[in-house]
């Protein structure tokens, strides 16, 4: 039986409205107790924010939202339904992949669309070697969800299951792009089923095979978009935390947190105290660390991910090539992985996200107006560029962007950028974002799995920690778990599905 905090936990306290708090909440909400919300900004979600410029309603954390069941646990544990308070829309394409030597490639996740797509692309052998793939990340997420993902540790014995082996027998514990390389020989198509590995903050070269996990939720379980933008998955999980008595109080930023012995007693913002039994704390690592006055003992210091800038620009017209999400490749790859991991360096050819929500939902801009989400991935601070170096650098490097995309095809989107918003490393530092990037915690093998910073708090008896620094780690489906996982960890409940 895994560990739970100590005491009575009847009110407890989270900090932060993002999707892990409000999971969270949620959680605890169906288990009886009485929940307090807060969260400094004005409105919910985090990350998962909203911002408007010149009439564009801008998301200003992911845009990609895969394992929809997750968020519509949370809303059961409240008798609550997410169809009924967000409109999902299926994605097709999940994304379109652009190359650098012309091709094209939509990812379908319906298997027979894809097989098809795949022949069309690279032949028949790549077809069938995308079919053996597809089985083999069936079998890995199968195998890994409800043991290794959804699920709390309080050692590293806890991974002495049967599924350890069977994850073994399988191939988790090698490299991602050499397991890949099992089933696919075409180059561009590998890179489909592995640049996820960036998510976890690691190259594929050095990934674990394991992490083809993010590759199946992506190609296979399907990509969806939320009508009115991913800003409104957390304002409907905070509609439906309220509804369901919790007590949400934004615009309040948390101070400190009061003690007695080893327990939190109260947590106090600059308007109030607010006396609790019990807090989930979601900031990130070095906030919450903060809070609690302490830092945990590791022999390791903590590796974390890469970063990204972030142009989102609003534009008087749009390109036919796009789909709602482009992955656009340069032609290098292990070099980009080395620059945003190793050298520090700004990519020379770069990769790039580009999402058009208001090609799911036109009314995110004005009439006849569009908006696009332009994501490059880039070194954090602690190995790349300093937050006080990009003050000169954004302009010179949205411009650079910019160029990039106009090389690429999307011809004249510099002059038909009406309104924008450019998010990099220094952004995220100022929002308290670890080394500058808002992936957190980067996913090695010795930060993984019960060797991540657990959610329990050594030293304090009633405080859980809940949020990408923590199990089961980086990603809106791992997220929405770990503040699952935060709950069970107050009620004594062992959390219940996540194995879809």
């Amino acid at each position: 039986m895994t560990r739970t905090v100590s005491g009575r936990t009847g009110h407890v306290v989270v900090v932060g409205a993002g999707l892990a708090g409000l999971s969270a909440a949620l959680h605890l909400l169906g288990a009886g107790r009485r929940v307090t919300v807060v969260e400094r900004e004005a409105l919910p979600g985090g990350r998962a924010g909203r911002r408007e410029v010149g009439g564009y309603h801008l998301d200003t954390g992911p845009t990609v939202l895969t394992m929809p069941h997750l968020a519509d646990e949370a809303f059961a544990a409240v008798g609550e339904r997410l169809r009924d308070r967000v409109e999902l829309l299926p994605l097709h394409p999940a994304y379109r992949a652009r190359f650098a030597d012309g091709g094209t490639l939509d990812v379908h996740t319906d298997a027979d669309a894809m097989e098809a797509e795949v022949e069309r692309f690279a032949g028949p052998r790549e077809a069938a070697g995308y079919r053996r793939l597809r089985t083999w990340l069936q079998r890995l997420y199968a195998v890994q969800m409800r043991r290794f993902i959804d699920a709390n540790f309080d050692s590293p014995f806890g991974l002495l299951t049967p599924d350890l082996a069977r994850l073994a027998a399988l191939g988790g514990f090698g490299r991602l792009d050499a397991r890949i390389g099992r089933f696919l020989t075409d180059e561009r198509l590998k890179r489909v089923f592995s640049f996820q590995a960036l998510y976890a903050g690691v190259a594929p070269a050095r990934a674990l095979a394991a992490y083809a996990v993010i590759a199946y939720m992506d190609t296979v379980a399907g990509v969806y978009f939320p009508r009115g933008g991913m800003h409104a998955l957390p304002r409907a999980m905070a509609a439906a935390a309220a509804d369901a008595g919790a007590d949400l109080r934004l615009g309040q930023d948390v101070t400190r947190l009061e003690r007695s012995g080893s327990r939190v007693t109260a947590v106090v913002t600059a308007d109030e105290r607010i006396p609790c039994d019990a807090v989930v704390l979601t900031p990130d690592l070095p906030v919450a660390h903060r809070l609690l006055g302490r830092r945990p003992r590791r022999p390791l210091r903590l590796r974390h991910a890469p970063s990204a800038v972030v142009l989102h620009a609003g534009t008087t017209r749009t390109w036919p090539q796009l789909a709602h999400h482009t992955l656009s490749f340069g032609t290098a790859w292990r070099r980009t992985f080395d620059e945003l991991t190793r050298t520090g360096a700004l990519m020379t050819d770069p990769s790039l996200l580009i999402t058009r929500p208001t090609a799911g939902d036109p009314g995110l801009a004005p009439a006849g107006r569009h908006l696009h989400y332009v994501l490059a991935p880039c070194p954090n601070t602690d190995i790349g560029p300093g937050a006080e170096a990009w003050s000169d650098l954004a302009p010179r490097y949205r411009d650079r962007l910019l160029a990039t995309l106009e090389r690429r095809g999307l011809t004249g989107i510099a002059a038909a950028v009406e309104a924008e918003c450019l998010v990099t490393p220094a952004d995220w530092t100022a929002q308290g974002h670890a080394a500058g990037t808002p992936f957190s915690v980067a996913h090695t093998f010795a930060q993984t799995g019960p060797f991540r910073p657990r959610n329990l708090v050594r030293g304090t008896d009633n405080a859980v920690l809940a949020g990408c620094g923590t199990t089961p780690g980086v990603g809106v489906p791992t997220v929405l778990i770990s503040g699952k996982l935060a709950a069970a960890r107050i009620t004594g409940t062992a959390p219940k599905g996540g194995g879809r």
